[in-house]
């Protein structure tokens, strides 16, 4: 498959499962995925498999994800609609090991990251209206800068919340996501249809590893 199709077919995967999800009830307070819960979401791959494992982390003294990519790319994808008038706010935990080798990760060849995290909307009645955020540990680029995918355009917004001068060790991330798609696609969302994770090194042919922790959706 060519690399330069990767993200618009994760795009098309994570709509076509967004298609049908269930709605996240507006009453829930809270919904948390644990490194477990993760492993078990299905791997989708577009160039080769990422290899995700659950490992104990010496530093959290609890099992994570370590995502290790030599040339690869493939992610975990969790479909379910989410009611973001209940729970707007996403948190999670990552770490990163090694930085795939890239220069410019604002373009195509450069498109790799040793983690990454993925909220997507439907936004229209056809699978290929959807938009997406993809939260990114970056390198160069620098923390707070967004720039549209270099594969999906603008339909898919990069926006990196760390890079190569925080380290790599275990930071803990809250976004409010319905001010985040307000910002970067002008437009208000009630709703998510999909989360995913993913670490990739296919564009520059390196290795990348990262790891993740809890993820949680909640009210504030």
């Amino acid at each position: 498959m060519y690399t330069s199709l990767i993200f618009s077919l994760l795009l098309l995967v994570l709509s076509a499962m967004a298609w049908f999800a269930p709605v996240l009830s507006a009453q829930a307070q809270s919904l948390e995925f644990t490194p477990a819960d993760m492993l078990g979401w299905e791997q989708k791959s577009f160039a080769g498999n990422t290899d995700y494992q659950l490992v104990l982390d010496p530093q959290l003294q609890q099992p994570v994800v370590r995502a290790q990519s030599r040339g690869a790319a493939s992610g975990l994808f969790y479909e379910q609609r989410i009611d973001l008038d209940a729970t707007p706010w996403l948190s999670w935990r990552w770490r990163v090991e090694r930085f795939p080798a890239v220069t410019d990760e604002r373009v195509k060849a450069g498109d790799d990251f040793a983690v990454r995290v993925y909220v997507v909307v439907r936004d229209g009645w056809t699978r290929l209206s959807s938009k997406a955020i993809s939260y990114v540990w970056a390198q160069q680029a620098g923390v707070g800068q967004r720039w549209p995918n270099p594969f999906a355009g603008d339909k898919a917004m990069m926006l990196a919340l760390r890079n190569q001068e925080d380290g790599g060790g275990w930071v803990t991330e809250k976004r409010n996501l319905k001010a985040d798609l307000r910002r970067l696609f002008g437009k208000e969302f009630r709703y998510i249809d999909a989360v995913a994770i993913m670490t990739d090194a296919d564009n520059g042919k390196g290795t990348a590893i990262g790891y993740y922790a809890d993820l949680v959706f909640t009210r504030e």
